[in-house]
């Protein structure tokens, strides 16, 4: 995809992975939509900035009104609560599922037309080592990005023959505010942004941005022992 002439719109660009994103599209000519609840809160230069809540379809469609042009949507919003499956609320899981399974399929199901409207594009979905690896400690985070995962494989296939790619990135801890009290090392959100934006460019379907994430997604292919 060449990404000088895209029109994107960059759900969390507010912070984080998704305001590099967004800087970085604009630098390499983009027009970019850099959406958040809050659209005050952008502060990226060059984009226009616009409200979305993937928990709610009403702001979803009138993003969608505003960005009529589009032809990239990145679902990057997404939290993480440190919620655990069974010693849990159940009311933090359902949310975990919401805004991180439910939010980006919402966002991609109104904008699919419009992309395909605009002659395709690409439908790009920032995951998680951990929609692989999962541990219990963020059991609904891990369950979460593991069903974004499948959803990613399952509306490219569904989306090919409407000229519209999809591809996901898989990354571990990155040095930014939803990890910042966690004592690890962390990848550069710049590096990770700009990693996608090549994955973008050249049709990869999947992003694997650092060692850990590539450890894990081999080890897959490793038949599990009895307890």
């Amino acid at each position: 995809m060449e990404l000088k002439d895209a029109v994107a719109v960059v759900t969390g660009a507010n912070r984080g992975l998704g305001r590099h994103l967004a800087a970085r599209l604009v630098e390499r000519g983009a027009k970019v939509y850099a959406a958040a609840r809050r659209p005050q809160s952008v502060d990226v230069t060059g984009v226009i900035p616009v409200r979305l809540d993937v928990t709610d379809q009403e702001s979803i469609r009138a993003a969608a009104g505003i960005a009529s042009d589009a032809t990239l949507l990145v679902n990057n919003a997404g939290i993480s609560t440190g919620t655990p499956l069974i010693a849990s609320d159940l009311e933090a899981v359902r949310l975990e599922m919401e805004t991180n399974f439910f939010g980006p399929l919402a966002v991609t199901r109104t904008f699919a037309p419009v992309i395909e409207g605009n002659g395709g594009g690409a439908v790009f979905n920032v995951l998680s080592v951990l929609s692989w690896w999962h541990p219990a400690g963020v059991g609904a985070y891990a369950a979460a990005k593991a069903a974004a995962w499948a959803q990613t494989n399952a509306v490219r296939e569904e989306l090919a023959p409407r000229g519209i790619a999809v591809s996901a990135l898989h990354v571990g801890l990155m040095d930014t505010d939803m990890a910042a009290g966690i004592p690890a090392e962390k990848a550069d959100p710049a590096d990770v942004a700009a990693q996608i934006l090549h994955g973008i460019a050249n049709g990869l379907p999947e992003i694997l941005a650092d060692e850990t994430t590539r450890n894990v997604k081999q080890s897959l292919a490793t038949t599990l022992t009895p307890a």
